[in-house]
């Protein structure tokens, strides 16, 4: 496969554009070249094999790994030199793989560190609001432990935690990762329902299927190298794509 990236998103300026980034772990480049666009309000995802470079491109992007070349704009700025934390103040959360909640601390407790950013108690009481409203699960739970939850709701916990910022763009590692097929279905709900809130999502996400049926547009990723892109639902009849990543036979 070998096809140039999409070209630029139409209209304002987008909220996060990834100009020819390199990451490199010694002397092994795990990302080569990376270029991609999110508009405002948009949900992108970026699909590919283990090993492919997705969460090296998550973590370059707020700033949890140096990027050796290339560059980024989040919400209209430069990120270079900028750390992680005044990314997070600037509005940009991650929910990383694996979910990395603190297992000893209350689901409230939890999601109160979510909103450290915030020192206005009645924008949390608000937020934390919200967040119930999301997932009532949560909400009934305020007081138990993170550690003590299901999968799916600790991968709820994670995701309520990153509102708590009242972030601009989220960005999603895995959501899926572990869960059983009607709990996904669960996540992936709430994922596009906080979208329809007008937070913008880059999704990396393994089950393709799932993902190019919630996104708008789509990038995949290859050795660390972006081979397609498009319209998600272009990709999702691409005979390469449906042979490669949906195990779907095609004659």
């Amino acid at each position: 496969m070998s096809e140039p990236a999409a070209p630029r998103v139409a209209g304002a300026e987008p909220a996060l554009r990834v100009a020819s980034l390199e990451v490199r772990y010694g002397g092994i480049r795990a990302v080569k070249g990376v270029s991609l666009e999110v508009a405002a309000g948009e949900i992108v995802t970026l699909i590919g094999a283990n090993g492919a470079g997705k969460t090296s491109t998550l973590k370059a992007i707020i700033g949890l790994v140096p990027a050796a070349a290339g560059e980024i704009h989040l919400l209209g700025a430069p990120t270079r030199g900028v750390p992680t934390h005044r990314l997070v103040a600037r509005g940009v959360q991650l929910v990383p793989e694996g979910r990395a909640i603190f297992g000893n601390l209350t689901v409230l407790e939890n999601l109160q560190l979510g909103g450290y950013v915030s020192r206005d108690p009645r924008r949390l009481a608000e937020r934390l609001e919200r967040v119930v409203a999301l997932f009532p699960r949560l909400g009934e739970r305020l007081k138990q432990e993170g550690g003590t939850l299901s999968g799916g709701e600790q991968q709820m916990l994670a995701i309520g935690r990153a509102l708590m910022a009242d972030p601009k763009l989220l960005l999603l590692d895995e959501p899926s990762l572990g869960l059983a097929p009607k709990i996904v279905q669960e996540v992936f709900a709430a994922i596009r329902a906080v979208a329809a809130t007008g937070i913008t999502i880059l999704l990396v996400e393994q089950n393709t299927r799932l993902a190019l049926e919630t996104a708008q547009r789509a990038y995949v990723l290859v050795t660390g190298e972006i081979v397609i892109s498009g319209a998600a639902a272009e990709l999702r009849e691409d005979p390469r794509i449906r042979a490669a990543y949906l195990g779907e036979a095609v004659h």
